[in-house]
């Protein structure tokens, strides 16, 4: 009892009633948490059940849920003119207690992003994502910026980044998004993204390493290397290493490499088994655009490999990600021939 009176929980004799000092919130997306007070600090548990809950339903008619500047949720009432930040839906919560996953069973190929992140409040971080106008990229933007994160779109076209911002906004207008010019295939370029991104004195909580050119025709970009080689890794090498002091800055934070399941079909060692860094930049004779992507891919892995092993012990995280085979999206633009084997398989792979 006495440990109870400590943490003010013998005023009440309901097990859903708050004790005094706590207050009932809810996040965008629905979840129920409880802040405390007394103690400046919030959790998703009621104090005094333990139990995790959600409301059920949409909101009343007449009813708008905002944002404050604080990132905090309230709601207007436009039919009697008022504002609160009590969920008119709170009197009509149901109770999360699902079946605890084992963890290869948490998450599989239908997984959504949305699922992923639901009932988490993320304002108050930062993300750069690149190539995030469109595909696997434009989706991690939404579902993060749907759940409070301010995201910067890097993309190399100007007026797409700027159409996917739109598009978010669309859908939630108080989201905080913004599109930033960024050309992997130009190290000038992302010197001047890296500088950009500084002015604003922002911290950088997740660096989503994603934009990547797919079976494309030899050529070289104005720095004198293989395009492919620098827009999918020498490009995204650079700009962690520009913004390493910022990661380390705003830890724990993370960086994310998107590569594929492809790396495993190619090596960078010559018939010696000495690594031939020729390979990774190679002359249009001896240039296939496949084994080009996949020697970009596998860089990508072991480079995020030794960025965690160098950057972990002070508090950011590197992971490399292979988003699944085949997936739709615009990265087999680049010829007729991957645009019709994507399209066949389609409908036996995830969606965007």
């Amino acid at each position: 009892m006495a440990a109870l009176k400590y943490a003010g929980l013998e005023d009440t004799d309901s097990e859903e009633e708050l004790p005094p000092g706590w207050e009932e919130r809810t996040t965008k997306d629905g979840w129920v948490y409880y802040a405390n007070h007394l103690e400046e600090k919030t959790q998703w548990e009621h104090p005094k059940s333990g139990k995790r809950k959600r409301v059920a339903g949409e909101l009343p008619y007449g009813w708008e849920q905002e944002t404050d500047e604080n990132g905090q949720v309230y709601f207007v009432d436009h039919i009697n003119k008022r504002t609160t930040y009590l969920d008119p839906r709170l009197a009509f919560t149901v109770e999360d207690n699902p079946v605890k996953p084992t963890t290869r069973q948490k998450y599989d190929g239908n997984s959504t992003a949305m699922e992923i992140l639901q009932g988490r409040d993320l304002s108050g971080k930062v993300a750069i994502i690149t190539g995030a106008n469109s595909g696997i990229g434009f989706e991690t933007a939404k579902s993060l910026a749907l759940h409070g994160v301010c995201v910067i779109l890097a993309c190399r076209s100007p007026a797409r980044g700027d159409a996917a911002v739109q598009r978010i906004l669309e859908e939630w207008h108080k989201a905080k998004v913004e599109a930033m010019t960024l050309d992997l295939a130009s190290l000038q370029s992302v010197q001047h993204f890296a500088e950009a991104f500084k002015s604003k004195n922002l911290p950088l909580h997740m660096l989503i390493c994603n934009a990547a050119v797919f079976g494309a025709p030899w050529s070289l970009t104005e720095d004198g290397l293989e395009s492919t080689f620098q827009v999918n890794h020498l490009g995204h090498f650079y700009l962690v290493q520009l913004l390493e002091d910022v990661l380390r800055q705003s830890s724990p934070a993370r960086v994310v490499v998107v590569s594929s399941e492809s790396h495993r079909f190619t090596e960078i060692k010559d018939s010696s088994g000495k690594l031939d860094f020729s390979l990774l930049s190679p002359s249009k004779k001896e240039y296939w655009a496949m084994l080009a992507y996949n020697r970009s891919k596998l860089c990508n892995i072991l480079f995020s490999n030794e960025l965690n092993r160098r950057l972990s012990p002070h508090g950011v995280t590197s992971n490399s990600v292979h988003p699944g085979n085949m997936m739709y999206s615009s990265i087999h633009r680049s010829w007729w021939l991957y645009t019709l084997l994507f399209t066949l398989a389609r409908p036996f792979t995830k969606s965007m």
